[in-house]
């Protein structure tokens, strides 16, 4: 096995976000490396194959990967037509009074003020307090959305603020492209056809459909679901997800909005599955994830475009289908899968994304480091491993605690018991037997997944409590609740209007391109 230092060539097989974004990564830390100098990268993307580009929302981790990349945002959004995204709104998910809505938040610096009160809170109802435990009350994200207010925060506040963004994924990966280009990544359009591999087992080449072959020391595989070099080239164990999210299938269709948008991602519950609306400056990007075995792709059209106002409008939809789970091996030999090639979790929480940015950053740790060798790749596979497991949990817990009555599919996803592991097993035990979840989190190392204030919010806005007991009343409590509410008022009188604040950046690209 050849060590870090002797990669000369890196080719990455698949364009598309993940190819580009990979691209971008590598090439940021061989411009700082002194273990490989010389290094080249060549991304072979092809003409005939088109990428997925309805995953239109993120997490936090893309800001950093931009921050990383010394990229503006004030560059990159008008060019994506992106918009801030703050959290996520899970509508209808839960039947419980008070609880048919509630926001997930991205976290801020102010939530070291707020947070405490509402686990004090959640803690209380756990007892039977009739405290109050509705998470949009306590965070300053929520009040952001609520006032339609982009997140970015002004100098004179002191406090920051994480935040994702929502964009056109055709339109990020086209940017992705430009700037990779711009930093020395070598591009070449042509279809993969075929690998081949040395005496060891390990890749030698790849040969596109035209008969040229390219060599390389290491190759990234961005190919998708089909998975040309981690799958058919390598045949690596793939590890599905089936058993605990039963979703396989999307439909998606935009519609145009007023232009009056708020910075968060709305998801709701219908009938065999979950529909999401997305804002983007021009657009609102809507779908439909499903089970095929609970109905078909007609149905979940005819729903969708029921939801829509558009059963009579001849707006195309889109058919997708999803293999969720993960390959066993993310770096297997000289191979690396990152993005749909590795796995995929359906999109309920925006993980794509974020996972196609972890697995290559952590793995361009490695190479920075020289460190290449067997132990390394067990290493990564392990810990890029329990980050799909992670997130996998956590969007199963969100199945596991809908209430919802009216349709098989809901009732199944919360009887399931297959789809519960024993670490999500043991969070709901910590729940409901009223014990310290927080430390129940650091225990098992959840909070390297999912914040504890994530899955407060996530039990807490599904209104997972006993019913209160009367006698228990505590004004206290929901007293602390109103002034929380009026600080954070206060506090969003420091943010500016969301469209405001991206239109600004339109303008000013405008005229930045007028003057070039």
């Amino acid at each position: 096995m050849k060590s870090a230092s002797s990669i000369k060539q890196i080719v990455i097989v698949g364009g598309g976000t993940a190819g580009w974004m990979s691209a971008l990564i590598l090439a940021d830390t061989l411009a700082q490396s002194t273990t490989m100098q010389g290094a080249s990268i060549t991304l072979l993307e092809s003409p005939v194959v088109g990428t997925i580009g309805v995953g239109e929302g993120s997490t936090h981790a893309l800001k950093r990967f931009f921050d990383t990349l010394r990229i503006a945002e004030s560059e990159w959004m008008p060019a994506c037509h992106a918009t801030y995204k703050c959290g996520i709104t899970f509508d209808g998910w839960s039947t419980r009074p008070g609880f048919t809505s509630y926001f997930h938040q991205f976290s801020t610096m102010v939530d070291n003020l707020t947070q405490p009160v509402f686990m004090a809170n959640v803690q209380a109802r756990l007892r039977g307090v009739d405290a109050p435990g509705w998470p949009n009350d306590y965070f300053l994200s929520a009040h952001l959305v609520r006032n339609k207010l982009a997140p970015v925060t002004p100098e004179h506040f002191p406090f920051t603020a994480n935040y994702g963004f929502h964009f056109d994924a055709t339109l990020l990966a086209r940017f992705l492209r430009k700037k990779a280009l711009e930093r020395g990544v070598r591009h070449r359009q042509c279809h993969i056809v075929a690998s081949n591999l040395d005496a060891a087992g390990d890749i030698a080449s790849v040969r596109c459909s035209a008969g040229e072959e390219f060599a390389a020391d290491l190759f990234i595989d961005c190919s998708g679901f089909t998975g040309l070099l981690i799958d058919k080239a390598l045949k690596t164990p793939f590890h599905s997800y089936a058993n605990d999210l039963a979703n396989d299938a999307a439909v998606a269709m935009p519609t145009p909005h007023d232009g009056d948008i708020a910075p968060h991602t709305v998801s709701t519950a219908l009938k065999h599955g979950w529909a999401w609306q997305i804002p983007l400056t021009t657009r609102y990007g809507n779908g439909y994830v499903y089970s095929k075995a609970y109905c078909s792709a007609d149905q979940a059209e005819y729903e969708l475009r029921e939801r829509l106002g558009l059963l009579e409008s001849d707006v195309p939809a889109r058919h997708l289908a999803m293999k969720v789970g993960r390959v066993e091996q993310h770096w297997n030999r000289n191979c690396v899968a990152i993005g749909l090639s590795q796995g995929f979790l359906e999109p309920l929480e925006a993980t794509a994304l974020f996972l196609t940015q972890t697995a290559a950053a952590i793995f361009a740790a490695y190479l920075e480091a020289g460190d290449y060798g067997e132990r390394a790749r067990q290493a990564y596979n392990r810990e890029v491993n329990c980050y799909f497991d992670g997130h996998r949990d956590y969007i199963v817990a969100h199945y596991k605690t809908n209430s919802r009555p009216d349709t098989a599919y809901w009732r199944d996803r919360a009887r399931d018991p297959g789809a519960v592991s024993d670490s999500l097993r043991q969070v709901f035990d910590t729940w409901l037997g009223g014990r310290d979840l927080a430390a129940e989190i650091t225990r098992q190392g959840l909070d390297k997944y999912y914040p504890i204030g994530s899955w407060y919010a996530l039990l807490a806005g599904m209104g997972v409590f006993p019913p209160p007991a009367p006698a228990q009343a505590n004004p206290a409590y929901g007293q602390q609740a109103r002034e929380m509410q009026e600080f954070l008022r206060r506090c969003t009188l420091n943010f500016r209007n969301h469209m405001e604040v991206l239109r600004e950046y339109d303008s000013a690209a405008g005229e930045q391109a007028r003057a070039a």
